[in-house]
């Protein structure tokens, strides 16, 4: 209960503070940078992975207690925000874990009559690998970089969307479970869309964006860099280079190892993740030293407001400008 009810403050709280950070309602398309450039800040961002990170959700690992609270937190947030379940709830119950886990999908309606039938998924996993072998007295991999990072990234562009309603095309914004299972949320949901003969444009994916890369001209990678154009639509719309090519992403096969991939094999759209973890920024992966105070949230909220500029280009552009090559 207690839990819960720090929960609960959090999201008040935060609701609160919403009005100030919002200011007026959305600019007409060519101003929108500047509503937008301050959305979000560190403070904000930091009180939210505080609480995902939190020893209190001992790991999120898939199917059992800790993760229900991130679920429940995650629901809590989307509602607050006026984002509208996808399904009859927000809960996307896995047909393919044994244990009771479920995906948390909500839907932002495109406000143009005819691109609103197209829809962008974005998405990010909340799972994590929960309890391990302890380590200096720790054995909760409290996962803040992996992922409530990008957990945190697609929560704040769903407040974004759900209460300026600027998207001409419907975005479906997507928290993954059993990610760290096998992408077992991801593939569970793709197929889903697929049977509904969903019309998916493309789905943006984003992983363990808690930390800046340095010596780096762009502040993302882009997974499967060289297999679509998205890296020059989304540097179009930021007017700067915000995503770049990594050479060890493709080096590790990472566009196959995260959530955007169960939609490329299913659906065959663009489908990405944006990461700014290089291999040499961060020494925690899947450890017990993945917490919340290593996180920069000044770069998470950076990354946050010049996203959401891309997001609205890609959900507002006439016609579907990205294209696999």
């Amino acid at each position: 209960m207690k839990t819960f009810l720090y929960a609960l403050a959090t999201l008040i709280a935060m609701e609160c503070g919403t009005s100030q950070n919002m200011g007026s309602p959305a600019a007409e398309p060519g101003t929108i940078k500047k509503t937008t450039e301050n959305f979000t800040d560190a403070e904000r961002i930091g009180e939210m992975m505080n609480y995902l990170a939190s020893d209190d959700m001992k790991g999120r690992d898939a199917g059992t207690e800790g993760i229900e609270l991130a679920a429940t937190y995650i629901e809590n947030y989307l509602k607050s925000y006026r984002v509208k379940p996808y399904f009859n709830s927000y809960r996307d119950t896995l047909s393919n874990f044994t244990k009771p886990a479920f995906n948390i999908v909500g839907i932002v309606e495109g406000n143009d009559p005819e691109l609103k039938k197209e829809f962008i998924v974005i998405g990010a996993h909340y799972d994590h690998i929960g309890i391990v072998p302890m380590e200096n007295g720790d054995a909760i991999a409290n996962g803040a970089n992996d992922n409530a990072s990008g957990t945190s990234t697609v929560l704040e562009f769903a407040r974004y969307f759900g209460t300026h309603k600027t998207n001409k095309r419907s975005l479906i914004f997507a928290l993954f479970s059993a990610e760290e299972k096998g992408l077992l949320g991801s593939k569970h949901l793709a197929k889903e869309l697929k049977e509904q003969g969903l019309n998916l444009y493309a789905m943006l994916n984003f992983e363990m964006t808690g930390i800046p890369m340095k010596d780096k001209d762009y502040l993302m990678y882009l997974t499967g860099y060289e297999m679509s154009n998205l890296a020059d639509i989304s540097n179009g719309y930021a007017k700067e280079k915000l995503v770049g090519f990594l050479p060890t992403a493709k080096e590790y096969s990472l566009f196959k190892r995260s959530d955007n991939y169960a939609f490329h094999l299913e659906l065959g759209v663009p489908s990405h993740t944006f990461s700014t973890f290089d291999f040499t920024n961060f020494d925690h992966y899947h450890k017990v030293g993945d917490e919340a105070d290593k996180m920069d949230f000044v770069h998470m909220a950076n990354l946050v407001n010049k996203t959401i500029p891309v997001l609205e280009g890609i959900a507002n552009a006439p016609t579907q400008e990205i294209k696999n090559n």
